[in-house]
């Protein structure tokens, strides 16, 4: 079981991300790091494990208020050995991260459109359920599986920060419909069992925040996985 943390940006700081409700996230408050401050967060990971991956949502660029790009270029730069996984709506960092290698796309279905996906060079796909619990975006991206990446995010926004654990139906649904996608389940990992459900599905990657953050998911955890 692969974990990936993940960062939620807005105006600059790491915010604690709750049921997709973007407008009301407020700084995070976390029993792991001292402070807000991007550089604290990524390094109280790295204090659990050598995650090579992490996860980075830049809500202004999302929801078209902004971005966060000026902090994300100094992020990759000072952590040339991490690859991020960036998640900014759809788009295009070329030239603000130019020079630097170390970052991966990520096309939310509520962002992009299928053309996009299919034009845009080593995207990962990530397929958004709405808060409502309804498939954000256009509906092909969700049935035409040529289109999709070898890694498909599937992201419950409504299980989000909810401590409601994750989405084993939906999950299993997709598994088992589309054998050859490594799906990386989002939204709802609560603890240890949690991850221990989803292996026992055929899910073995997984993106968690709340659950480092409350130390209910510790070192040792991580460890035995």
């Amino acid at each position: 079981m692969r974990l990936i943390p993940v960062i939620d940006l807005k105006d600059g700081v790491v915010v604690h991300a709750q049921r997709g409700q973007r407008s009301s996230y407020q700084p995070i408050n976390s029993p792991l790091s001292p402070s807000a401050d991007v550089y604290d967060v990524i390094n109280a990971f790295l204090q659990l494990d050598d995650f090579s991956v992490i996860y980075v949502a830049d809500l202004n660029a999302i929801t078209q208020q902004g971005d966060n790009q000026a902090l994300i270029h100094d992020v990759l730069k000072h952590y040339p050995s991490i690859t991020f996984w960036l998640d900014a709506g759809y788009s295009s960092p070329s030239l603000a991260f130019a020079g630097l290698s170390n970052y991966r796309l990520v096309l939310g279905s509520e962002c992009c459109s299928a053309q996009q996906m299919t034009t845009t060079k080593n995207a990962l796909l990530s397929l958004d359920f709405s808060a409502h619990d309804e498939p954000l975006g256009e509906a092909r991206l969700f049935s035409d599986s040529t289109l999709w990446s070898e890694q498909v995010i599937i992201m419950t926004l409504a299980r989000v920060g909810s401590d409601s654990g994750v989405d084993i139906e939906k999950l299993r649904f997709y598994q088992q419909t589309y054998p050859h996608i490594a799906f990386i389940a989002a939204g709802g990992v609560r603890h240890i069992n949690d991850l221990q459900q989803l292996k026992a599905i055929g899910i073995n990657s997984a993106l968690v925040a709340s659950a480092l953050h409350t130390k209910a998911i510790s070192k040792a955890d991580i460890t035995n996985l």
